[in-house]
């Protein structure tokens, strides 16, 4: 991996962890230094990226203790809606998605939507805004 690349993901997960930067940024700096999509695991601390050529990058993060065990689609659809309006940064998105039972999330950048996931397989699909 390129460490022009590298260095992007870095400052981005840094920013976007820090609550310095909006999702729709996230998406054009990743998109930016070629990242094809990633995942966020919340149980295990993860995010890992994905580029075309096969390349992965991982960053860790804290994980979560215990995330609930109701998945509650209407309660993300509630903290994807405050993302999307510039209300909500990550770090409260996160905790607002964990309370509703999200376990992590993949981003597929190219595919313009996110599959956020619950401890019992469910599932909720956010396509990007236009």
């Amino acid at each position: 991996m390129q460490s022009s690349t590298r260095d992007i993901i870095e400052a981005t997960f840094e920013a976007s962890n820090l609550g310095r930067i909006h999702f729709v940024q996230v998406i054009a700096a990743l998109s930016s230094a070629g990242v094809e999509s990633y995942h966020v695991d919340y149980r295990a601390g993860r995010s890992t990226y994905y580029l075309p050529d096969g390349e992965t990058m991982e960053l860790a993060f804290e994980a979560v203790a215990r995330v609930t065990a109701a998945f509650q689609a209407e309660a993300i659809r509630s903290a994807i809606r405050g993302a999307q309006q510039g209300k909500v940064m990550y770090p409260e998105f996160k905790r607002l998605s964990e309370q509703a039972g999200c376990i992590g999330y993949i981003v597929w950048l190219a595919g313009r939507h996110v599959v956020y996931f619950g401890r019992n397989g469910e599932t909720h699909v956010e396509r990007f805004p236009d």
